[in-house]
């Protein structure tokens, strides 16, 4: 009993080292800590703590017992009794520290698998945030690259409405010319009409005067 209570207890110690540190075996004593408490796995390490805490509490019972009868026999335990208090204080200590044992290592287990859960939680939260990330870099390029372009066709209709404008003031230039150009032709046919007009009078006159003299010479 003792032998299997310190093997017992050196496996537990090992195990819980393992748990402790990161290396390659933690993942294997994970697995099988995984496997035991799937199935009927529970079960049967329910059943072994209560058979330990049984068999705990009936070695403190034996003890107290032995030195009860001891105090009622006069104050003394006898050799054998001191042995037997001594096995049953050795079991008990085995026991207790197999039972503390095992509840380190489901503790370190739970903690463990809670630590890889987070951190897998973690994981996809930072993947989360840097493609949300990358999506909005990609939309500020988009951005930028689309008020680059509209830039350039500001440019381009600013430049197209200069040179409009340069057009249209030099057609409104050509405009005034002309105008004043046709004012001065309608003054120059003006003035062309009314030497026309005194043309025609004297010519008229002229008429008048030679058809008095014809008319004279006839009589």
């Amino acid at each position: 009993m003792i032998q299997l209570l310190f093997m017992m207890i050196a496996t537990e110690v090992a195990m819980v080292a393992v748990l402790l540190f990161k290396t390659p075996l933690r993942k294997l004593v994970i697995m099988g800590l995984d496997r035991l408490k799937r199935g009927r796995g529970p079960l049967m390490v329910k059943s072994v703590a209560g058979t330990l805490f049984v068999v705990l509490f009936s070695s403190v019972y034996s003890m107290v017992k032995i030195k009860n009868r001891g105090f009622e026999d006069g104050g003394s335990v006898n050799p054998t009794d001191q042995v037997l208090v001594a096995k049953h204080l050795l079991e008990a200590t085995l026991m207790g520290a197999v039972l503390f044992l095992a509840l380190m290592m489901d503790r370190l287990h739970h903690y463990i698998r809670e630590l890889q859960v987070r951190r897998k939680t973690i994981e996809v939260v930072k993947k989360q945030t840097r493609g949300a990330e990358d999506r909005k870099v990609e939309e500020i390029k988009a951005m930028v690259e689309e008020t680059a372009k509209l830039r350039a066709e500001l440019k381009h209709l600013e430049s197209e409405f200069q040179s409009k404008t340069k057009e249209v003031d030099v057609s409104e230039a050509n405009v005034i010319a002309l105008k004043k150009q046709s004012e001065g032709l309608l003054l120059e046919y003006d003035r062309l009409l009314g030497e026309n007009q005194n043309l025609r009078c004297h010519l008229q006159s002229l008429d008048r005067g030679l058809s008095r003299s014809i008319s004279k010479k006839n009589m």
